[in-house]
């Protein structure tokens, strides 16, 4: 990153850290999380993002992820391998007042089977919440073009691990796509929100940089663009 970005970085978005957007998750959590919740952290992998870190806060967390490398995550109490091929996740019904994904919806090959199976694990009432991108952004639209070996070359580029870079989706990444599984699944939307920040695919160059910043400027301020925000945040409700 050059000298120019990094004014930009503290120019533009003072207030911006190296995860904000995990940040809002995270607050978005703490919300419905207590001393006694049980949380399960669908498709938490390593434990590298320190803002899903909710152990000693929650009563219970529990990770489920598709790598051996879940059971480094110390963010959890205990940890399981997810079987993909029967999409099962290792606990008995009704088991969690929370299940959250960070960044994982994006990468779901088969979202109705997926919320099927989260909607069996969280108690009645309990919620799902989950932030991915939304697939109307730029980013996810030409990551839909390109492919993973793109995406691994592009964050390197960024300084950003390639061990984490996995293929993407993007079958559950609108509000069409949320609304219409959830009902399959037997889940209640309670909210869907767009959020846009610092673009931060496009802080390698100035010039990049500068054209997300008016991006950013344009879908915040026009309401009628927010459906092309970069970031989705949802939530869904287990009806009693």
């Amino acid at each position: 990153m050059s000298a120019l970005t990094r004014w930009m970085d503290r120019t533009l978005y003072g207030g911006y850290g190296n995860n904000w957007n995990d940040e809002l998750f995270r607050q978005r959590l703490l919300a419905h999380i207590g001393a006694d919740t049980r949380c399960l952290d669908f498709g938490c992998g390593r434990g590298n993002v320190k803002q899903m870190n909710f152990k000693g806060i929650a009563g219970w967390v529990a990770g489920v992820g598709l790598e051996p490398a879940v059971f480094e995550n110390r963010f959890i109490d205990e940890a399981a391998l997810l079987d993909l091929q029967a999409m099962r996740i290792p606990h008995p019904d009704a088991s969690f007042d929370l299940v959250f994904a960070d960044n994982v919806m994006e990468h779901v090959t088969h979202p109705p089977a997926t919320l099927a199976e989260i909607c069996r694990v969280l108690k009645p009432g309990g919620r799902f919440l989950a932030k991915t991108p939304n697939k109307w952004h730029y980013m996810p639209t030409i990551a839909r073009l390109t492919p993973t070996g793109f995406h691994r070359f592009y964050n390197r580029l960024r300084g950003r691990e390639v061990i984490d870079t996995f293929p993407t989706q993007y079958r559950s990444n609108s509000a069409a796509d949320v609304r219409a599984i959830a009902q399959a699944a037997g889940l209640k939307v309670r909210r869907i929100e767009f959020i846009e920040g610092r673009p931060e695919y496009l802080r390698i160059f100035a010039l990049t940089y500068l054209l997300g910043w008016c991006y950013e400027r344009l879908v915040r301020l026009v309401p009628g663009l927010s459906s092309l925000r970069c970031v989705m945040i949802f939530e869904l409700e287990k009806q009693p």
